[in-house]
This record gives structure tokens, sequence and C-alpha cells, in this order.
């Protein structure tokens, strides 16, 4: 019975009496304590719901005993570690490991374990939570001194650390400071010792010996070396980079000396082995961290000025003195156009650039104009000497538009709401200048499928051509809306229409222009075409493209080309073309794959290919869409594997055909001997008018039923198309 029943019991006993009415009992004796019913009801509840225990542990990680093997060699010892250890919480644990270390190795089980310095610290990463061990290899180098040889042992910092030392020497007196020397033997001429060790910091172990410090004779110093050079020709400068790959065969050499070519100075030196660099008399001094190191690898990059234009250039090489056999390729890059005369070079023979060795890609930054290779037979390099003839840079576009395609609605009050749509093939622009009518006013913007965003500047509005991550490999589309405000229709009258100046070269500007059937309009002038006068009206009449397909057709006679095999698709790809019912491949098209809730978009290049990464097996929806073409939409069980798909898209909207006939095929016929006919709206302005109606952020009155005027206009630069005609209420 505790404490608290025996106060229960007492309290119980003394309450008694007083229950049946009798005097209450007197005090206890000193040291106990009378409870109420209640109270002691309260002291057992407490007692029953104690609080619990912390629900994490006070750390991620902890190791909890770390078993070491020693060995020392003839100047370093080398260290095995087996570190066990647990991880108590889910995720990423950062675990501290060892301090001052150099680290050879680090595994966990049969995996390469992840290891990160902080401060002085070797801190490697493990996923929780559960239990793991690491096996770490670690190195210390092994000091000499008369009678002693000592070398410094880091402890992981475990709960518990014990060492099996192997030293050479048979009865070597082995101390290890501050550990605890648990067994000795001897064997074989070398000495074990079993020692527990102090964690989580660095401990010296340290013998006696009877030799004094271990000393060779110094060997003669072998060297074999590769060096592969790219001379850049720039507008003012020569630019010399070389990759020095040495091969010790004989000796440790602590420096490398190489001889540099006259007239270069020295930009930047790296390597991987290289502890610090100096110049000295035409020459660099190269010392490297370990000698004992059979390969080094060096980057040297030199430059030097030269007066520009044309000019003989006349360049050595860098060369690794001490080398007893060195071979070297050399490549020629110029910036700007340019071109390189070599006559015969001693010492090099010219090979194809496609034979130079991969290693010089990297460093290349421009095409490579000429390559040799060389191998030196004396004591100084080859001289490079060649004839460079400089040409001025000629413009070149950044951004065309091979086609594009407008679509302007006419309304009884006199506005007027144009779609401009641009096939581009773009390299760097990130804009187009666009120069609307005055009191015109851009609406809505797109980029390739996706919204952007225009901007208006003092000298005028400008659409985007690109938008973040988005990296155009082929024609992809570029479209705008704007409003224009013009004076209301008359019962009759004159118009004049312009579309806006595009800073892009346009190869064919299409134009079709819808009126209300409220109006009748004729004499139409201006610097555009009737649409049936040019071959490629006829073509894309022909073919439906009127309404907005992505690129003028072929003619029905002529076969489409073949298509180019589709690249193999690699897992959870999915891979194909976009094609017209002919055959011939759409750009410009979007294709929209759902699967699993997630959708995903891809847009067609110039040979109508698409590729969308990343696709979840399961229930998938795969739909190609483009503007005057009738979605194609499947549905199917995707596993999860690489698959090609090809989608074909049937046209829509009226075809219409307009036939001219002239007597003469010669005869020059002008815009104002043929009428132009009205034909029936094609599907970009059906497009145009749903979208008025309840996408755009506009309200405007868009007359559903009219006619439409096609006009073509080739060669668009820098200028507006300008239509213009006379109408009557009907």
């Amino acid at each position: 019975m505790n404490r608290l029943s025996m106060m229960a019991l007492v309290s119980l006993l003394s309450t008694g009496p007083a229950a049946y009415g009798q005097a209450p009992a007197p005090t206890g004796y000193p040291g106990t304590v009378t409870l109420s019913r209640g109270d002691y009801d309260r002291l057992l509840d407490l007692a029953a719901n104690r609080p619990a225990g912390p629900s994490t542990a006070p750390a991620a990680a902890a190791l909890a005993r770390a078993d070491i093997r020693v060995r020392a060699g003839a100047s370093t010892a080398r260290a095995t570690m087996r570190v066990d250890g647990e991880v108590f919480r889910a995720g990423v644990a950062k675990v501290p490991l060892i301090k001052d270390a150099t680290l050879l190795d680090a595994r966990l089980d049969t995996r390469p374990l992840p290891v990160m310095a902080e401060a002085n610290t070797l801190v490697a990463f493990v996923n929780g939570p559960g239990a793991f061990v690491a096996t770490l290899e670690a190195g210390s180098p092994i000091t000499f001194a008369p009678g002693r040889a000592s070398f410094v042992l880091p402890v992981p910092a475990a709960g518990s650390a014990t060492a099996a030392i192997d030293v050479p020497g048979e009865q070597a007196d082995v101390h290890v400071a501050n550990g605890i020397v648990l067994r000795r033997a001897s064997a074989a001429g070398r000495t074990v010792v079993d020692v527990a060790l102090p964690t989580g910091r660095s401990v010296e172990v340290w013998w006696s010996t009877h030799e004094a410090a271990p000393s060779t004779a110094p060997r003669d110093v072998r060297i074999l070396s590769d060096v592969k050079s790219i001379i850049t020709i720039g507008e003012s400068d020569v630019r010399l980079v070389s990759l020095l790959n040495a091969t010790v065969v004989q000796g440790e050499p602590s420096q490398f000396d190489v001889s540099l070519p006259a007239g270069y100075e020295i930009a930047s030196v790296s390597g991987a082995s290289l502890d610090r660099s100096e110049t000295q008399d035409g020459r660099a001094v190269l010392y490297v961290a370990d000698p004992a190191a059979r390969r080094h690898q060096f980057l040297l990059s030199l430059e030097r000025s030269h007066a520009g234009g044309s000019f003989t250039l006349e360049s050595g090489l860098p060369a690794i003195s001490a080398a007893q056999r060195e071979t070297g390729e050399v490549a020629i890059e110029g910036v700007g156009t340019m071109e390189i005369a070599s006559p015969e070079m001693p010492g090099l023979r010219r090979i194809d650039v496609r034979e130079l060795d991969p290693t010089l890609s990297p460093i290349a930054r421009d095409a490579m104009l000429a390559a040799y290779r060389y191998q030196r037979v004396n004591e100084e390099p080859p001289l490079v000497k060649v004839e460079v003839r400089r040409f001025a840079n000629a413009p070149v576009l950044a951004a065309i538009a091979e086609r594009a395609v407008a679509t302007t609605l006419l309304t009884s009050e006199g506005r007027a709401l144009t779609e401009v749509t641009l096939w581009v093939r773009n390299t760097a622009q990130p804009f187009m200048k666009v120069a609307l009518p005055e009191g015109a006013s851009i609406v809505s913007v797109e980029v390739a499928g996706a919204a952007a965003k225009p901007v208006e500047g003092a000298d005028g509005n400008r659409v985007p051509l690109l938008r973040p991550g988005f990296r155009p490999s082929g024609a992809y589309m570029v479209s705008f809306v704007y409003l224009h405000s013009g004076a209301p229709f008359l019962k009759k009258g004159d118009r004049r229409m312009t579309l806006p100046k595009m800073d892009v070269p346009i190869d064919v500007l299409e134009w079709e222009l819808f009126i209300p059937d409220r109006f009748r309009a004729d004499h139409f002038d201006g610097n555009v075409v009737d649409a049936a006068l040019l071959p490629v009206a006829a073509r894309i009449a022909s073919s439906g493209a009127g309404g907005g397909s992505s690129r003028p057709h072929a003619s029905p006679a002529a076969p489409p080309p073949p298509p180019v095999p589709l690249p193999l698709p690699a897992p959870n790809q999915l891979v194909g073309r976009v094609l017209d019912p002919s055959g011939v491949p759409l750009p410009g098209a979007t294709v929209t794959v759902t699967s699993g809730g997630q959708r995903q978009t891809a847009t067609t290049d110039a040979s109508g290919l698409y590729t969308v990464y990343g696709v979840p097996a399961g229930s998938l929806t795969i739909a190609g869409a483009l503007q005057g073409f009738k979605t194609n939409r499947q549905s199917f069980k995707y596993a999860g594997e690489g698959r090609q798909l090809n989608l074909t898209l049937e046209l829509s909207g009226a075809i219409e055909t307009v036939t001219v006939s002239a007597e003469s095929p010669d005869a020059q016929v002008s815009q104002k001997a043929v009428r132009n006919e009205p034909q029936a709206p094609s599907e970009n302005v059906q497009n145009l008018q749903r979208r008025a109606s309840g996408v755009l952020p506009i309200r405007i009155e868009v007359p559903r039923a009219g006619v439409s005027y096609a006009f073509v206009k080739p060669l668009v630069v820098d200028e507006e198309a300008l239509v213009t005609f006379k109408y009557k209420k009907r």
C-alpha cells in the first residue's frame, strides 16, 4: 500500500464517526493529511492522465558506434571505418561524420553516400527513419622523426569507437593520445593494437622506430605531354586556350615549367591538381599539390591584341619544357565573317575539324575554320602562321513571318475588329513593333497558343514574339486582335480600311474583309490585289486554308514530300505529327494531352512535329486543333511507354473557289480590271465572331450575316495594307 492509499484510508477513518453524528476525531499524527472524497477522486484522475512525453526525437540522427581498421604504410595511413547509426525522423537528415579528415570514399550499404563539408566537418545525407550502416575510407600522411613515426586519426562522433591499428615493425611501442590500448600482438614484422578511442575529434597515433626518416635517392623525371589548343581570332584580339595533359612516367615532379608563346599574356590558369602558379621570363611555373600523382591536367588561357581587319597571324603554342615527347592538336576559330589561308607549316599537318579531340568542343565558342595536328620533334613547338582576311558583316534578319492572315469584321456602327495571325520564324527578336491605325487599341495577344501582354511605348505598340520558357525551333503562331473605332455607315459613301505596319517582313499577307449584309460594296481599290489573281490564293481556296489553315498547301497535282521519320520516343513521352487530309504537315497546330487530371499542351513545329513529355499512365485523351480544321480527339488506355501517334485534321468551313480567265495568259491584269466577287465567310470570321461574343474583353455588336472579300499582298516590309471601296445600303 503506497502513501497515497494510506492517506486515503486515514481520511475515511477520521471522517467515519462524523457521518453518524459523533464528534470529530482529534487531529492525527504529525505528517498525515486529511482529504475530502472529491479531492481524493481528483488525485486519482491526475494520476491516471499523465502528460504525454515528447512526440519527436530531440535530434534528427545519431551515430551509435564506429569500428575502425587502420593500416600504416610507407608514407600514408589508410583507415576503413564502419559506422552504425540511426535516423529518427522521416525525410533526409544531416548526419555529422568526422572532422578534419581527407575522405577517399564513402558508401551507404552498396550505394555511394552523399557527403558535403560544413566548416571543418564532413556531413552525410541519409534518408530516414531507420538504421543505417556507412563505410568510410580516409587517409592521413605519416610524419617521420628520428626514432618516431606518427599520424593523425580522425574519429567519428559516435557513441563509442574502437580501432585496430596495424603499424610496421615487431614489438613497436604504439601510443594513442587519450586512448586506451586493449590488446597488443606482433607477427610477420608488424604490430597490431586494439584501442578504445575518444569520439568526435582527431587523435594522434605514434610508435617507436629503429630507422630514421625514409629517404630515397631522387629519380629522373620523365613526362609525356599532350596539348590541345584553340586559337580564337576576335575583332581586335587573339585568344589562345590550351588544355595541357601531363603523364608522369618516372619520378615525382612538384612543378611543371611551361614555355609561353611570344606576345601573349596569361589570363588564367586552372587545374584539379594545381596548387599555385608563377610567371617567370616567358614561362609559367605550375606547382602541384600531390607530386605522387601520375596524371595532371591544366587549362591555360592566353590573350594578345592585334590591329584588326585582315592580317597575318603568327602564333606559337604552349609546351611543357621537361616533356620527353609531346603531341598536340590546334584549331582556329574566328568571330565574325573571315577567310583563313595557310601555307605549308613545318611540323603541322592539316586535318578535318571533325577529327579533333572531343575535349576541345566545350572550349570552342564559334565555328572552327581550320585544324592541325603535330608531334614535337625538337625543343621548340611548331609555329602557326595563317593569312586572315576579314569581311564586313552583313545584316541578318532576326525574325520573319512566312505568312500572315488578317480577318476584319465591320459593324454597322463603323467599328472594326481585326485579328492578325502570323507564322513566325524567330531567332532573337523579342518584340514586333506595330503601328496601329489612329484610334485603334490592342485587345489580346497570343504567342504559340499562350496569352501574352502587349507593350505600349512612346513610338507605338509592341507585340511580344517570345515568352518566358518558350524556345522556338521552327515556325510558330503569333496573333493579336485590335479594335478600331470609325465613322458609322451612311446610306452610301466611301470607306478606307488599313492594316497596321509591322517591322517583321511578311512573305504573303492574306486579308479577309467581312461586311454586314445590310450593305453592298463594290469598286475596290488599294495596294492589295484580289485573292483570285495569285496562285497562292488558289491553293489556299482549294485546300480550305482561307479559313485559317496553318500554311499554304501544295497544289493537288503535286504529291507531298516524304515526311522525315519520327524520332524514337522515351518512356512517358508522346511523339507524332499533325497532318491535313492530303498528308501535308501542319505547323502551328495545338496538341492537348489530358491524363489523370493533368493537362499538357504542345505546338507543332515547321514539319508538323510535336512532343509531349512526362505523360502519366492511365486513361488518356489527346486532341489536335487548328483554325480552319475540325478538332481530332482520341481517347485510349496508356501504359506509360514511349508512343508515336499522328493526328489528321479534317477541313471545316465553307469552301468556295473563284476562277479568273483572260484572253491571253501573258496579259497584265490589273486590280481594277477584275471585280472582287463576294464569298461566304470563312472559319476565321466565325471564330472571331464567337470570340467577340464571349471571350474577348470588349463589347461590340458583331453582325452574324454578311459576305467576305479576300485580298492578298505579297512581300510586305514595314508598310500598311490599304483597301478602299464604295458602299450602299440595301
